[in-house]
């Protein structure tokens, strides 16, 4: 047998949760087609040695949609192990939408996951109507990783009621071509129906994004066509007014109603965690198994974390004098900052907003992040070397030709993420990338589980990690002949250190289309990802490989 690619003399972490066992993996063609010793010597070679040989890893909750069309390799997801992405999240996709109206669907994207217009506008060429040819247009699309797609509902209503789909309840009429176009798209390859009735959810006009215009009865008539169809999840960004209330007993009830659905129409229900009435979530998860339903969560390794830098967004950018100087070109404002004169006017400016006496806790939460040690906060750093935080801020940024950035923490701790991550209806994915571009989302949550979760705090195997990002949720989303090292799956891998995988700082990069920012994050640690049993990445470097695809759904029909 002629082996394509020989990954040899590392250490098998299969996805399973099985205990790892040393072993070559051989590939042909895109399949794995040997576990064990191997002695042939394979076409091309990877030596693992100290490293573990995992599945790669699989995101069921992104944002990718819009990414795909301009940026081949995937980042930042690939650079974390990440080799098959699940985007159309929270009713939030590119198609179906009708010629012409392509705005009506942008609005709903814009602004509710922070993806930036412009870069929508000059990356995206057109060229769907429908969501089957949406689909074809990402399968021709040349990608180093994998992407399933869903079909999101405020791209439904849109198709169906145009501009009357931000105003008003649907008719029988619309409903019924929402439901044809809904069947249609799983039939071409959708895996799930994905909808929003958060409040956080706007538009760039600050209207309520389409699907939060629906009534109960549109959405549970929706999420039967998928039960009738046989596959498929049904994803939603939660009712925030009452998961959020300070009443438990409201939030029960919402997750009540969750239960009820997932019951009635037998299809797998799932939402994103969240830090409030965590122990409600996790109750409901439980209730609705034992009446007969699939109702889970999405978990992640690490909180929200917002950061700010003077090559993207600062959080005092909304004062005036700042808002006069943000303007500015970068190489401006950098003059500005070494004229005393200028300088004085702008950290008067926020001395004024926010008094001392008042924005401890705003500078405690502002941290400088390092690479290799923990971020330390700006307040403490600035008591060390006997400054102010805002002086600090400037000289750290002049230090650093404006590229320094600084981080701010959002939502949970590390007991609740552990106690959401061990429970057995969660599913380790919710990293939102592709969106939010000013901030981290979460593409680097293998990396964080690996790293902080498994290394330093031992709060879990390493085994345990690797299933909960590999198998689990390719079970969740039915991703198939994926999610295990297994002679006849897929040859989708990692080739990781696990004693020095770890995240890099954040920096903030001109990559979007039309040089428009955004903050990135990369890894140290991984040797090798693989997708399709060619190497998309060796330490860090991308190979020039494009192996990605398109996976289309079970209930798929085949393509002419």
């Amino acid at each position: 047998m002629s082996l394509d690619l020989v990954i040899r003399n590392g250490t098998v972490v299969d996805g399973s949760g099985a205990p790892r066992y040393r072993a070559d993996v051989g590939v042909v063609g895109d399949r794995i087609v040997a576990v064990g010793r191997i002695d042939e010597r394979g076409q091309e070679e990877i030596d693992a040695e100290g490293h573990v040989v995992t599945p790669g890893f699989v995101d069921a909750h992104t944002h990718m949609d819009a990414q795909v069309f301009w940026d081949p390799l995937g980042t930042c997801s690939c650079w974390h192990g990440t080799t098959t992405v699940v985007m159309g999240n929270c009713g939030f996709t590119l198609a179906p939408a009708v010629a012409g109206q392509e705005q009506l669907v942008l609005a709903n994207l814009e602004r509710a996951e922070d993806i930036p217009a412009a870069a929508m506008a000059e990356g995206i060429d057109w060229c769907w109507d429908t969501f089957p040819s949406f689909l074809d247009a990402v399968d021709g699309q040349e990608k180093a990783i994998n992407y399933a797609a869903q079909i999101g509902h405020s791209a439904l209503r849109t198709f169906a009621m145009g501009e009357r789909a931000f105003e008003e309840p649907a008719t029988g009429d619309d409903l019924e071509l929402m439901a044809r176009t809904l069947e249609d798209a799983l039939f071409a390859g959708a895996v799930g129906f994905t909808t929003s009735v958060s409040d956080h959810h706007l538009t760039s006009a600050g209207r309520p994004v389409a699907s939060r215009l629906a009534s109960k009865t549109e959405l549970a008539a929706l999420v039967e066509v998928v039960g009738a169809a046989g596959a498929g999840v049904f994803q939603l960004a939660t009712d925030t007014e009452s998961t959020e209330s300070d009443d438990p007993e409201r939030a029960r009830a919402a997750y009540a109603e969750l239960r009820q659905l997932a019951v009635a129409t037998k299809v797998p229900v799932t939402f994103g965690l969240r830090s409030e009435h965590l122990d409600v979530q996790l109750e409901a998860f439980d209730t609705t198994a034992a009446a007969g339903g699939r109702l889970f969560g999405q978990s992640r390794s690490e909180p929200l974390t917002i950061v700010w830098s003077w090559r993207s967004r600062l959080p005092f950018d909304g004062l005036p004098v700042w808002r006069d100087e943000r303007v500015r070109s970068l190489s401006d404002q950098e003059a500005a900052l070494r004229d005393t004169e200028r300088r004085r006017r702008l950290v008067g400016a926020l001395d004024e907003a926010h008094p001392p006496d008042r924005s401890a806790a705003l500078f405690e939460g502002l941290l400088v992040p390092a690479d290799g040690r923990p971020a330390e906060s700006l307040a403490a750093l600035a008591r060390r070397r006997r400054t102010t935080p805002v002086e600090l801020m400037i000289d750290l940024a002049l230090e650093s030709g404006l590229g320094q950035v600084f981080t701010q923490v959002a939502l949970w701790d590390d007991a609740e993420l552990a106690k959401a991550m061990r429970h057995p209806w969660t599913v380790m994915t919710f990293s939102d990338a592709g969106a939010h571009v000013g901030m981290i989302c979460g593409a680097p949550l293998p990396t964080v589980l690996l790293a902080h979760w498994v290394r330093e705090r031992q709060e879990f195997s390493l085994e345990e990690a690797v299933r909960m990002l590999t198998l689990v949720p390719a079970l969740a989303w039915g991703v198939a002949d994926r999610g295990l090292v297994r002679e006849g799956l897929v040859a989708d891998l990692n080739v990781v250190d696990p004693a020095t995988v770890a995240v890099t700082t954040p920096t903030v990069e001109r990559d979007l289309p039309g040089g428009i920012p955004r903050v990135a994050q990369r890894a140290r640690g991984y040797k090798a990802t693989v997708v399709s049993g060619r190497p998309i990445l060796v330490d860090g470097e991308p190979t020039g490989a494009l192996p990605g695809r398109l996976l289309r759904g079970p209930l798929a029909r085949p393509t002419a």
